[in-house]
C-alpha cells in the first residue's frame, strides 16, 4: 500500500464511503487566500518548482531554519535548484508536521509524483515538476482548474485598482475571481510616516484628498462601493484582538490630525482609533450585505533582528495570548444593539480559546440567517489534523457543526488547494469513526448531505457570490 492511497486518513468503511461518494467531487469555494490576482488572469507560468512551491512559504522556511539550513538556501541568493535540493533533504525530517502530508499530497495531486521526497530523488522531482509547470495545464489558472476551484477570493487593499478582477469578469473567467476588502493599513496609525504615505495613496484611489478623519471614512466608503461593484462580498481584518471603548472617550479627529502632523500618539489612542474606524467599516459592510472576517490572536514579528533583516511575513510570527472574550463580545454587541452586525466569521489562532470563540458565536446567531456568525476554520498554525479536529469538535459541542462554511487555504501558494481534500478526508473520518462507535446512526444519506454542505453548499449559500 502506498503512503497516500485512495483511503488516506480514512480509517473506516463509513469514512471512505462519505469521502468518495459525497465529498471528493464537490467544487471548491476558496473564500480566503493571498494569491496574486495578476498571476491568475495572466496565466502565469512558474519558471520552476521552487518558484511555485517555496517562494513565500514561511511554513517551509521555519522548518528549514529549525534543521540548521543556512538562510541563503531559504530567502537568500542560492539558485532555485539549490534551494529545492535543500528543501527536499529536509522533508524526511518533517514527519508528524503537516508539511510532511502536504508535501506528498501536493506532489501527487498536481504532478502525479508518488513516493517519498528526499535528497536521493530531489533532482529528478525538480526536473519533472518544473517541466510540467511549463504546460498550460500547470499555469496559475490551470492549477486552480485542476482542483475544481469554482471561486477564488483574494485579499486586497482598499487602494488596489482591482484591474485583474475586472479583466477576469469581462472574460467570464473560471474560476470566478473576486476581491476581498482588507483595510488593515487604513487604521495602522502606529506606522507613522508610512501611514501618511498610505493615506495619500488611498485618497488617490478614491478620487479625493484625505485631510480629516471624515475624509478618511468617505474614502473608505467610496472604495467599499467600488469593491462591491466588482463583486466583493467579504472583508477581512487581521488584529491581535478587537478593541472596545466607550464612544467619544477620545477625540478621533484630534488623533488623526496628530498622526498626519507626525506627533506622538499613545497606545490607547492607537487602539481607540482602530476601534472606532472598524466600527464605521462594519456598519458599511452591513449595508452592503457583506461577510466580515476577523483573524485574531497572532503575535507578529517576534524576532526583531530577523524582522529588520527580512521584513514581515517571513516566518517569525507566533500564537499570542491576548485578552479576547470581553472586548470581542462588547464590540459585536455594540453592532448588534442597532441591528448593524453583519454576517461574521471569527478565526482564533490560540486553541486554548476555542471554547471562548465557539460560544461567542452562539451569542449573536439570532435566527435571521442560517449560521450568521461562524467559528472559522482552523487558521495558520491550527490548519493541521489536530488543530482542525479540535476546532470541529469544539464547534460540534458548543454550536451546530452542520452549519459550518468549511475550509479555506489562507495561502499564497497555488499548490495549496489539496488542503481542501485534506480537510474533507479529516471531516469524513471523524464522522465515520462516530458511526462505527455508535455515536451516530448509519444514515449515510443524511450524513452524506451534511458532508456535502460543509464541503461546498453551506459556503455557496452563505456568501451568495
Amino acid at each position: 500500500m502506498s503512503f497516500i492511497d485512495d483511503n488516506f486518513l480514512l480509517e473506516t468503511d463509513y469514512a471512505a464511503e462519505l469521502y468518495h461518494d459525497h465529498a471528493k467531487d464537490m467544487p471548491i469555494i476558496d473564500y480566503h487566500n493571498h494569491l496574486p490576482p495578476e498571476q491568475i488572469t495572466n496565466h502565469h507560468k512558474f519558471k520552476n518548482l521552487t518558484q511555485a512551491w517555496l517562494a513565500g512559504d514561511h511554513y517551509k522556511w521555519r522548518a528549514m531554519r529549525t534543521l540548521g539550513i543556512d538562510e541563503q538556501y531559504i530567502t537568500g541568493n542560492a539558485t532555485d535548484e539549490e534551494k529545492f535540493l535543500k528543501w527536499a533533504g529536509a522533508v524526511p525530517y518533517t514527519i508528524r508536521n503537516p508539511l510532511y502530508h502536504w508535501t506528498h499530497l501536493e506532489l501527487q495531486r498536481y504532478f502525479g509524483i508518488k513516493g517519498m521526497l528526499s535528497d536521493t530523488n530531489a533532482a529528478q522531482v525538480y526536473e519533472n515538476a518544473s517541466g510540467q509547470l511549463q504546460q498550460k495545464s500547470h499555469s496559475a489558472k490551470g492549477l486552480l482548474n485542476q482542483m475544481n476551484v469554482e471561486v477564488v477570493c483574494t485579499t486586497d487593499d482598499p487602494s488596489d485598482t482591482l484591474e485583474h478582477h475586472i479583466s477576469a469578469q469581462k472574460n467570464n473567467m473560471v474560476p470566478k475571481l473576486l476581491p476581498t476588502f482588507r483595510p488593515d493599513r487604513a487604521y495602522a496609525i502606529e506606522d507613522g510616516g508610512s501611514y501618511q504615505t498610505y493615506t495619500e495613496k488611498l485618497g488617490n484611489a478614491a478620487g479625493m484628498q484625505i485631510a480629516t478623519y471624515q475624509d478618511l471614512l468617505m474614502a473608505l466608503k467610496r472604495r467599499i462601493a467600488h469593491f462591491h461593484k466588482i463583486g466583493c462580498r467579504l472583508s477581512d481584518h487581521g488584529l491581535e484582538q478587537l478593541y472596545f471603548f466607550e464612544l467619544g472617550i477620545f477625540d478621533i479627529e484630534s488623533i488623526f490630525k496628530k498622526v498626519l502632523s507626525g506627533k506622538v500618539i499613545s497606545i490607547e489612542e492607537i487602539k481607540y482609533f482602530k476601534f472606532e474606524t472598524l466600527l464605521h467599516l462594519c456598519k458599511e459592510y452591513h449595508k452592503k450585505g457583506w461577510v466580515q472576517q476577523f483573524h485574531l490572536g497572532a503575535l507578529r514579528n517576534v524576532n526583531q533582528r530577523m524582522h529588520f533583516k527580512l521584513g514581515p511575513d517571513t516566518g517569525f510570527d507566533s500564537i499570542g495570548d491576548f485578552r479576547q472574550a470581553l472586548p470581542l463580545g462588547s464590540f459585536l454587541n455594540l453592532l448588534d444593539s442597532t441591528d448593524q452586525l453583519p454576517k461574521t466569521i471569527l478565526y482564533n489562532l490560540n486553541p486554548s480559546q476555542n471554547e471562548v470563540f465557539a460560544t461567542m458565536v452562539g451569542n449573536f446567531n439570532d435566527g435571521s440567517i442560517k449560521g450568521k456568525i461562524q467559528f472559522g476554520s482552523g487558521w495558520w498554525y491550527m490548519d493541521q489534523l489536530d488543530g482542525m479536529e479540535r476546532q470541529l469538535n469544539t464547534l460540534s459541542n458548543m454550536g451546530l457543526f452542520s452549519c459550518f462554511v468549511g475550509m479555506l487555504t489562507d495561502s499564497r501558494s497555488f499548490l495549496s488547494f489539496s488542503r481542501h481534500e485534506y480537510f474533507r478526508r479529516l471531516l469524513c473520518n471523524m464522522l465515520g469513526n462516530d458511526i462505527k462507535k455508535g455515536l451516530l446512526p448509519k444514515d449515510m444519506v443524511h450524513i452524506g448531505k451534511i458532508v456535502r454542505d460543509i464541503s461546498y453548499y453551506n459556503a455557496k449559500a452563505y456568501f451568495k457570490f
